[in-house]
């Protein structure tokens, strides 16, 4: 969708999901936990982008979601598609926050935006620790690979 690529030029990893009838609630559009669902996707497939699963596998280190939060533009409901845009900002020694947009295709705006603070996390030690320096190199040419 030309509109969703337009508004999403400034974030690189974008992936599209259907909009399911089971992600309605009773008063007819999509619940507002399933806004978080989209991000979690986007999310996921940005970590595939930055190589998190590598050091995760090996050395047991990753990001964890610290926070996030959501605001609603537009309902959403069956049937559409969106498109979910993600993009890294902030990054720092041992954290960065990932920007979120879900565009709608049907009513060609965005439903939805957020954010969500990612600190890496050392899962054998229980306790916060640096980003990899390659992990780090892949997060600021993210743009450049896609």
């Amino acid at each position: 969708m030309k509109l969703a690529d337009e508004i999403l030029k400034e974030y690189p990893v974008v992936i599209k999901v259907p909009v399911a009838w089971g992600e309605m609630d009773s008063l007819g559009h999509v619940n507002n936990i399933v806004y978080f669902r989209y991000f979690e996707s986007g999310r996921i497939a940005c970590f595939k982008h930055i190589g998190v699963w590598e050091y995760l596998e090996k050395m047991k280190i990753g990001p964890i979601l610290a926070s996030t939060q959501c605001r609603f533009k537009i309902p959403l409901k069956y049937p559409d598609e969106v498109s979910i845009g993600t993009k890294i900002e902030d990054l720092s020694e041992d954290r960065f926050t990932m920007k979120y947009l879900v565009v709608s295709h049907e009513a060609r705006k965005i439903a939805a935006e957020g954010e969500g603070l990612i600190v890496y996390y050392d899962y054998g030690a229980h306790q916060k620790t640096k980003i990899p320096e390659k992990v780090k190199e892949r997060i600021l040419n993210l743009g450049k690979f896609i």
